[in-house]
């Protein structure tokens, strides 16, 4: 790992007071940026998550920086472009957007309710795009482009039975993230995006704590086991830095396997 690959860039991750994106939030201070930490609503986890971040900060021998909390509903415009405006006013620039925030929702799909499903999408889909649209803007408006990485899923190309609006939403947003890849190519802003499989944070509480449950999860992974957030938030910092700096477009699939589709690894099927 390079020490400083984000060494003076400023990042909104948004979702980033829990699971994967405190842990990308912490690994992008470790690795030299100032990051504002995103949350529906002020509370515990985000005020820890910020100061895991000050301190990963100064443990990298970065000092203090001058890490937020930023308050908005990704699914609101309009609090979004707030968020975002504040954050620019407070540090005259912003560089990254990790559109992280996400939710799932469990039901047979002939009886999904109506809000359960638009509440989903607003989200984990309107919300990413909401974001993106608000975070492009700014680059376009100044010279250096800029960065998005949208958290994806193994369910971007896996269907997810009973969770019809997460597997929407991450489908959509993979074509989001090749759209806006090639509409801003040319304008020095990449957009690529990160596919975890099965990670152990509080989304999948359902079955990280259950042995039998986790080892019926564990039996799909040709790699054996669930990673933790840590393992997987480097590669969004790989994303988000000039190592990087000729991809755009791509989803990288971080999941141990699973979209190698491991029960073929035994070839019953011919």
């Amino acid at each position: 790992m390079t020490a400083a690959r984000l060494k003076d860039r400023f990042a909104l991750i948004t979702g980033s007071s829990r699971g994967i994106g405190r842990a990308v939030a912490v690994q992008f201070a470790t690795e030299g940026a100032t990051v504002a930490i995103n949350a529906v609503e002020p509370g515990k986890a985000s005020d820890e998550a910020l100061a895991a971040v000050q301190a990963a900060s100064e443990k990298a021998g970065f000092g203090p920086r001058p890490h937020r909390i930023a308050i908005a509903d990704v699914s609101s415009s309009g609090a979004v472009d707030g968020m975002i405006n504040d954050l620019i006013e407070a540090w005259g620039r912003l560089d990254i957007l990790v559109n992280n925030a996400g939710i799932q929702a469990e039901a047979p799909s002939e009886e999904v309710n109506d809000e359960a499903l638009a509440r989903v999408l607003a989200v984990n889909l309107f919300g990413a795009a909401y974001c993106a649209r608000s975070a492009i803007r700014h680059f376009l408006s100044r010279r250096g482009g800029g960065i998005v990485v949208n958290t994806s899923s193994v369910h971007q190309i896996i269907p997810k039975p009973t969770y019809l609006g997460y597997s929407m939403s991450k489908g959509g947003l993979g074509n989001l993230t090749r759209t806006l890849a090639l509409e801003f190519a040319d304008k020095g802003i990449r957009i690529n995006a990160v596919a975890p499989g099965a990670i152990t944070t509080d989304i999948n509480d359902a079955w990280v704590n259950d042995p039998a449950k986790r080892a019926d999860v564990e039996r799909h992974i040709p790699m054996g086991y669930a990673a933790s957030a840590e393992e997987i938030a480097p590669v969004f910092a790989f994303l988000a830095s000039d190592e990087a700096r000729y991809m755009t477009g791509q989803t990288v699939y971080v999941c141990g396997g699973l979209t190698l589709y491991g029960d073929f690894k035994t070839n019953w099927s011919s």
